[in-house]
């Protein structure tokens, strides 16, 4: 299923407050030996009053540019994948087109949860089909701690805030990384084991009313584990075998930085040694849709990812959501 979609460009930014286990057992009921051993998180960065999502999105997206050595005024569309935007309204998308300076090229947000940033790079694969002079920007950035529930250790301890950003292009404009497949699942049957309720119009928000726990995250930790190894492990199975593909043909899996016990069990079930996966959650925590997009940027910067390379990537979140790519570099 390949496509003449390929990536020009990769960047990342992240809040400029890192904070360790060590802070949070200031303030909530929980120590940096329980968070370790049963998430692998160390550390993760909380974004501050000025950088809500847009201003991380914009940092990664002028980073991204750079990188691909292509100015604002190239692009053509701006997609954002997010579930913890600025506002309802604008999105997120335009806020960022704005601030790049821009006026006129369509810029709208996904949700996707956690498969944001997978899900908005198969929507702009599809537009370069369409319009193959095509320069896509495409975002996943949250400030997932914005909609965290500090008195919920079990959940609270899991989220960072940041953002990934990738120069999507066409036929027209090939850039050194190739989009050669992508999948995407949904369930919406299982969709209350992951929730984020308030504020939506079904839970309405009431002038001077109070804020409960449905306005933040709310999540069954035990089932959401079991669906999130099995759902990405077999889509992206099932990419490979789409593509003639096996296992041992892959040189680097990116996997959705959840936390470790998931991030081993995927590893595991596909049959992987995990000197294959890449993992950066002990530092960063799970960014939600920035998730993907961060590590791929970082793995590239950082030398684990050469030419030459075949990349997998493989998100689950909210909805529930499930998505996997196949990348060539």
């Amino acid at each position: 299923m390949s496509s003449p979609c390929s990536i020009a460009g990769l960047g990342l930014h992240l809040p400029r407050t890192a904070v360790p286990n060590t802070e949070l057992e200031r303030f909530v009921d929980t120590t940096d030996e329980w968070i370790r051993t049963r998430t692998g998180i160390t550390s993760r960065y909380f974004s501050q009053p000025d950088e809500p999502c847009s201003v991380l999105a914009h940092q990664a997206a002028c980073k991204a540019l750079a990188n691909a050595g292509v100015s604002p005024g190239d692009l053509t569309h701006i997609i954002v994948g997010t579930c913890s935007g600025d506002y309802n309204i604008p999105s997120t998308s335009c806020l960022v087109q704005d601030m790049l300076g821009l006026k006129g090229i369509p810029s709208f947000d996904l949700a996707a949860a956690c498969s944001g940033f997978i899900y908005a790079l198969e929507t702009a694969r599809a537009l370069t089909f369409l319009h193959p002079q095509a320069r896509i920007l495409v975002i996943g950035s949250e400030v997932v701690t914005s909609r965290v529930n500090f008195e919920d250790r079990s959940t609270c301890v899991l989220f960072g805030d940041g953002a990934g950003a990738a120069v999507v292009t066409g036929a027209a404009h090939p850039g050194p990384v190739r989009v050669l497949d992508v999948m995407l699942k949904a369930d919406g049957s299982v969709g209350n084991l992951l929730t984020i309720h308030g504020g939506g119009s079904a839970c309405r928000p009431v002038l001077g009313g109070t804020i409960g726990p449905e306005y933040f995250v709310q999540m069954n930790g035990r089932d959401v584990f079991k669906h999130a190894v099995r759902c990405m492990a077999e889509i992206s199975e099932s990419l490979l075998q789409r593509n003639g593909l096996r296992t041992d043909d892959i040189d680097l899996i990116i996997p959705h930085q959840a936390n470790i016990r998931i991030i081993e069990a995927i590893s595991k079930k596909l049959g992987v040694s995990m000197d294959n996966v890449y993992v950066n959650v002990d530092r960063i925590g799970n960014t939600s849709a920035a998730s993907i997009p961060i590590a791929l940027a970082e793995a590239v910067a950082n030398g684990r990812i050469r030419s030459g390379m075949k990349v997998l990537l493989s998100a689950f979140g909210g909805g529930f959501t499930w998505a996997s790519a196949l990348l060539q570099f």
